[in-house]
Order: structure tokens, then sequence, then C-alpha cells
């Protein structure tokens, strides 16, 4: 929880500072970023650019007693005139398994297992610093997902992101 709360901090930061415009490069200047995503959906994180404003991104999503595995596809647009600074929007979907674990007389056993099957949209703002090969990112990866049980459900899944850029 300390690590989510410094790095939001950190993120922030960064975001609301105002960067000298001879100290930043335009546009997306990495082609693939590696990375980890908090708040929401928490996992491991890969981009890679596929033309100057499009790229894959896959995450990786771990709970307790689930997994979760999304492929969205992202454009970028530059935010606010600043270099280094994009918004970027996509559509995607995901496949999740969640088991629930019950204690029975001191032991535990799997009582259900579901899988899910779900349509995403992302919507952020991403900032990659150039004198360093890092890119910090905050956005909404809203979510409709139907489970094997029936189950439906509907999330807002806020993220924030720090990536290792090459």
């Amino acid at each position: 929880m300390k690590l989510i709360k410094s790095i939001s901090i950190l993120t922030l930061s960064l975001l609301l500072m105002h960067p000298l415009s001879a100290q930043l490069k335009t546009g997306t200047t990495y082609n693939t970023a590696v990375g980890v995503r908090g708040l929401g959906t928490s996992g491991l994180t890969i981009k890679h650019f596929t033309g100057a404003n499009k790229a894959l991104e896959g995450i990786v999503g771990f709970y307790p007693n689930a997994f979760s595995a999304t492929l969205l596809v992202e454009r970028y647009a530059p935010a606010f005139s600043e270099p280094g600074l994009n918004w970027y929007y996509g559509i995607g979907g995901h496949i999740a398994t969640q088991s629930d674990v019950i204690r029975n007389d001191g032991l535990y056993r799997r009582e259900t297992s579901e899988v899910g099957l779900g349509i995403d949209g992302i919507f952020g703002i991403e900032y990659k610093i150039q004198e360093v090969p890092i890119a910090m990112s905050l956005d909404f990866k809203p979510f409709f997902e139907v489970a094997t049980d029936g189950d439906a459900f509907i999330a807002l899944d806020p993220g924030l992101g720090i990536k290792v850029t090459f």
C-alpha cells in the first residue's frame, strides 16, 4: 500500500510540474515499455507501438484467488501542447479466472471456480520523461465482464502505471 501511495504522489507531482520545452521530446519517444499498473487491475504491463500513434498493451492482473489477461489497442494524441505528455484511448478485451476458497475444519479447499470474458475501454494520460527511460500514466479502464456462473460485472478500474521504456 505504501508503494502505491508513493507512486501516486510521484506521478501527480510530475504531471503537475510545468516541464521546460527544451528538456522534453515531442510525442512518444519509445517503442516498447514494461512496467507495473496499480490501483484497480494491478499487475504487470507491456506496451509496444505499432505506428506513430498506435500501440498494443497487455496487462496481466493479479488478485487474491484470481488472475486476468487483458489486451488493448490504443491511440495516442498530444496533450496540452506539452512535449512528452499524451492522451491515449482505446478498446480491447480480457479473460479472467477466479477461485473461491473456503476454510473447513482448519483446511482450505477450492469451493468454486469461474472464468470471465470481458470488453474493456481505456482513456488516460501518459508522461514520458526524456532524461530517464521512464513513462508514467494515469487512466480509467472501464470494463464489462460476464462470468461462467452467470454473474456480470461493470467496473471503472482506475490505474496508475510506471514503465521502463526502450
